[in-house]
């Protein structure tokens, strides 16, 4: 186009009426066909663009979802929600502007310096020495363009995290009244993020001084550089108007290349996290597909079985526990805060590996086995459950796998004594769960329901009555020893406890202290012995007087 526009404003002046008028409709039809191009190019990358981001984000959740629990107590959640929203879509940047409008300009670029080479590459040779110049000014710039976005991400994400643990423990901070606190600590990422960001912004300012002077020097070579080579006839006026017209296109094209390679790296420097999450081999519970038994009678061995925390490894939680659980038996757990008690029940669930011993089921290493079969075979009530925003019902048949009738999950919720309260809510089993709908007992027994509802062959409680009151404790003291001693579907009851009333009844309890088996009988048998299970007996019953 340049040539052409200069060889018009020519013709023009020189009074050459079809060379003029040819050139002016050739420079319409380029231009409806630059328009033309220009549209179904963005349209096309703009679709490319909401495809790289919904697989990214997909891509990165499924990576996240196959980690181990222990990658989940390392990293804080509003960091990895931050990375799945604020990252991914910064990355998407790349495809939707950065290498779109790169290659547009690296094309313009290079022919424009085509054509000034065969203009005269002694001129041209300054055009280009100039855009090295600058392209060197900007690789210094760019990598601290990448440094900072990377910086401005992670605090970003510490800010989320911050806000996100505020908002969601708004009761605590608003009873306490640590509004201003929690303010303090928010504004203290963002103090960083701005920091980073007046840094950011002063060293655009001088890659912007940078650019200005050098497009305004290639201007003034062109003029001079031109003038000599027409005075000397070595150049004509025609031939120098083209070459300042394509020194334009070179330059711009070299400033936008490097403002969208700058782009480029603020976006790669942005997303340097979320390509690490990516890289990230999941773990081996879901690469692996192990061994589905025949039957599972719940009998559980743990053999010289030593634990430690991965976030903790200096400080021992298990050590060489030898414990065997017959089928169908009542175990009771019991033991100070802080004795491993609720660590066997992870390492039951293998949510977590022994770094010494073994655990067997049915006499079959518990490593060996289909882990996902396996958990489908036990019911779990935690002793704060924490219910998912869908349905009462939808929450009941949480990962129950077998076809589930509107009766079962009624008869599981009576059996859990949640039928009554759940038929009153406005829109019964169809009620939307929500942070203030429920209480902590209501949620309790919903988590119970849901585990009597799989009628495990192992059945789990840590701690599932603390949030209950005395009577309907009583109700689900009872009807969870009737579903262990149902002749039909016999099982195997693991019951973690610090109200002993709750475990009293167990054929066997163990203690627990230091992460050690320090006593093991049955309630009377313990009592005799006067040991630390009396002593929890004794202060108990102390505190009810």
């Amino acid at each position: 186009m340049p040539s052409i526009l200069t060889e018009s404003i020519f013709a023009a002046q020189s009074g050459d009426a079809v060379v003029f008028y040819r050139n002016s409709k050739l420079l319409a039809f380029l231009c409806i066909t630059s328009g033309i191009c220009s549209g179904l190019r963005s349209g096309c990358f703009g679709i490319a663009n909401i495809i790289l981001v919904k697989r990214l984000r997909e891509t990165l959740y499924s990576a996240l979802l196959s980690q181990d629990i222990s990658f989940f107590d390392r990293e804080a959640v509003g960091d990895l929600t931050s990375r799945l929203g604020a990252d991914c879509q910064r990355l998407s940047l790349v495809i939707a502007n950065d290498i779109h409008l790169i290659l547009r300009n690296v094309l313009q670029g290079t022919g424009a310096l085509i054509n000034l080479l065969m203009l005269s590459w002694p001129l041209a040779v300054s055009a280009l020495f100039i855009c090295c110049v600058l392209s060197l000014i900007f690789l210094r710039y760019g990598r601290y363009q990448k440094k900072a976005a990377k910086l401005v991400q992670d605090f970003t994400a510490d800010a989320n995290e911050a806000a996100q643990e505020t908002l969601s423990l708004m009761r605590t901070v608003r009873v306490y009244g640590t509004e201003k606190k929690e303010f303090g600590r928010f504004e203290q990422w963002l103090d960083k993020v701005a920091f980073i960001n007046i840094r950011e912004s002063v060293a655009y300012g001088l890659w912007s001084v940078s650019f200005s002077t050098l497009y305004r020097a290639t201007q003034v070579i062109a003029v001079v550089l031109g003038g000599i080579s027409i005075m000397s006839g070595r150049v004509s006026a025609e031939q120098l108007t083209k070459y300042v017209l394509y020194c334009e296109w070179l330059i711009f094209a070299t400033w936008r290349v490097t403002d969208n390679v700058s782009s480029l790296m603020q976006s790669v420097g942005a997303s340097e996290k979320v390509l690490q999450l990516m890289d990230l081999l999941p773990s081996d519970q879901v690469l692996s597909k192990g061994v589905k038994l025949q039957r599972v009678t719940g009998h559980i061995q743990f053999v010289n079985v030593s634990f430690r925390y991965p976030a903790r490894a200096k400080v021992p939680v298990l050590e060489n526990i030898n414990l065997s659980i017959q089928a169908h038996e009542v175990v009771a757990i019991v033991g100070p805060s802080g004795s491993g008690k609720s660590t066997l029940v992870n390492l039951l669930l293998r949510l977590y590996e022994p770094i010494a011993g073994q655990i067997y089921i049915e006499d079959f290493p518990l490593r060996e086995l289909d882990i996902r079969w396996l958990r489908g075979k036990i019911g779990f009530v935690p002793q704060e459950p924490h219910l998912f925003r869908m349905s009462i019902k939808s929450n009941i048949m949480y990962g129950c796998s077998r076809e589930i009738e509107d009766e079962d999950i009624e008869l599981a919720a009576k059996q859990a004594y949640a039928h009554e309260f759940i038929s009153s809510l406005p829109d019964g089993y169809e009620t939307i769960v929500d942070d203030g709908l429920l209480s902590g007992g209501q949620k309790q027994r919903i988590a119970i329901a849901r585990a009597i509802l799989r009628d495990p062959a192992i059945l789990i409680l840590d701690e599932a009555t603390s949030a209950l009151d005395s009577e309907t404790e009583h109700y689900v003291k009872g009807i969870l020893h009737a579903m262990r001693n149902d002749i039909k579907a016999k099982r195997t009851v693991v019951v973690i406890a610090h109200r002993l009333s709750t475990i009293d009844a167990a054929d066997r309890i163990v203690v627990m202290d230091g992460g050690r088996i320090t006593e093991m009988g049955k309630h009377t048998e313990l009592l005799k012995m006067d040991g630390l299970y009396a002593n929890l007996v004794k202060a108990r019953t102390d505190a009810l007087a």
